[in-house]
């Protein structure tokens, strides 16, 4: 573990997720899933090719972040493709098929247009990793923020779409991803940290042309279901590391009564 209270500057990504000992907003949102999934989720990293054009944008956006490696292929599908881009991830670079690095250049342009987006990212610091100990669990709890701006804490999403219709409500985009657990974990690991900022912002930006730019605060009042469930996450950390048991969905000898009306289930256990 890097650190156990405190801002942490210039720390490389590998570093970062690497880190077993502490829980991040993204492991505590698996682990309220099935900390059985989070466990294996660990175990067995996975690297999707969808992740290489969200880093890429962030590093056109940001300005910090691994080098771009542009390969001029179609797709990853032939063997030549196929070993530069496994070059490239070995070499600590990102790899892009030529049509994607257009697509993300054409996305920092349009983001570069976006008068409050600019001036959100206008002041602090990218990338900066934070640790901070959770006084009820005894967790390290660990944030990698994409903006630490003095009064707003700002995080940069692509995605489908930017519509702020898309974005809200309780099937929204922000409710199905957790980002309103993002949003109330960093601000509350900002704020244990002693940080002055006083809110927290998203930059969505659609991957589609013309990639249109939406920028959502939320409330601070919103966040208290987040708040639990965020609690909950650390709770159970603390409990499966303890005792080395990471459950599944449910006990072993419980069913679950689903409803196909809308998305609930109750337990039974089974004697």
């Amino acid at each position: 573990m890097v650190g156990r209270n405190g801002f942490v500057h210039d720390l490389d990504e590998a570093t970062y997720h690497a880190d077993r000992e502490s829980l991040s907003v993204s492991g505590a949102k698996v682990l309220l899933k099935a900390p059985a999934l989070f466990k294996w989720q660990q175990e067995h990293p996975v690297h999707r090719d969808v992740f290489d054009v969200g880093s890429a944008a962030h590093k056109l956006v940001l300005g910090v972040g691994a080098p771009i490696r542009v390969v001029d292929a179609d797709s990853w599908r032939t063997k030549d493709a196929k070993a530069e881009k496994d070059a490239a991830h070995a070499a600590g670079e990102i790899p892009l098929l030529a049509a994607d690095y257009r697509r993300v250049q054409d996305m920092a342009d349009a983001l570069s247009s976006h008068r409050l987006a600019m001036r959100l990212l206008s002041e602090g610091q990218p990338e900066v990793s934070a640790y901070a100990v959770d006084d009820a669990t005894g967790v390290t709890r660990r944030g990698r923020f994409d903006w630490l701006g003095t009064s707003i804490l700002t995080d940069y999403k692509t995605c489908a779409s930017a519509d702020p219709r898309d974005l809200a409500g309780r099937y929204g985009a922000i409710r199905k991803w957790g980002y309103d657990q993002q949003a109330a974990w960093y601000t509350d690991l900002a704020s244990d940290l002693g940080h002055p900022a006083s809110a927290f912002a998203f930059i969505f930006q659609s991957k589609e042309p013309p990639h249109l730019v939406t920028v959502a605060y939320i409330d601070d009042s919103d966040l208290w279901d987040a708040r639990i469930a965020n609690a909950r996450a650390l709770e159970l950390f603390a409990e499966c590391t303890e005792t080395g048991h990471w459950p599944g969905y449910l006990p072993d000898d419980t069913a679950a009564l689903v409803s196909l009306q809308q998305q609930t289930y109750e337990s039974e256990r089974i004697a």
